[in-house]
């Protein structure tokens, strides 16, 4: 009996810290941070406040353990800094068509200011999000696509800000076209050499 107890206990383990924060990714999506509660999400994950509090002790864990489960960008190596770019310009854009992203990174960006150790996460996390950018770039001075001087920070900033605004800030469409658009000007901007 208590064999039979135990070994669905894992799964079910499983399936609800999935619930809890695919629910608090919604939540924070619709309400923003200030309107998340511990208990909203319980109630939407159909868990007990007692489920959460084992895994998280705060909203604030609660939130950054969710956030952690969003997709992070590839890092294409096809030989050519353009076609790199554009692709992972490509891939955030699925991922925030496709994830609940764009409606929860301007919200915690909004509350970074009010809660410290959300900022300090953000900016580590924003760091990490940034490393796939940087690395192709990095590798386009290496390979002499951009020059030796390149500032691969102001350089990532100008690959992902055009797209970032676009949106989380306007009503305007971000298409192939516009990533193209986006990558050439950047490009063109930091010197590139092309094929």
């Amino acid at each position: 009996m208590t064999k039979s107890q135990g070994g669905p206990g894992r799964p079910r383990s499983e399936a609800a810290e999935k619930a809890i924060l695919d629910s608090t990714l919604k939540l924070l999506a619709e309400l923003g941070y200030g309107g998340l509660t511990m208990d909203k999400v319980a109630a939407d994950a159909k868990v007990s406040k007692a489920t959460m509090y084992r895994r998280w002790p705060s909203k604030v864990h609660l939130v950054i353990a969710a956030f952690s489960q969003l997709p992070e960008l590839p890092s294409p190596d096809t030989g050519a800094i353009r076609t790199d770019l554009i692709q992972v310009l490509e891939s955030f854009l699925t991922i925030t068509e496709n994830t609940p992203l764009a409606g929860v990174l301007p919200t915690l960006a909004g509350e970074r200011a009010r809660t410290p150790e959300l900022s300090d996460y953000l900016d580590k996390a924003t760091r990490q999000r940034r490393k796939p950018v940087k690395q192709m770039l990095e590798r386009a001075v290496r390979r002499g696509e951009l020059p030796g001087s390149t500032d691969i920070e102001l350089a990532v900033d100008m690959v992902m800000s055009p797209l970032v605004m676009r949106i989380f800030f306007t009503n305007n469409p971000a298409d192939m076209e516009f990533l193209k658009q986006v990558v050439e000007t950047a490009l063109r901007g930091l010197g590139w050499q092309s094929e």
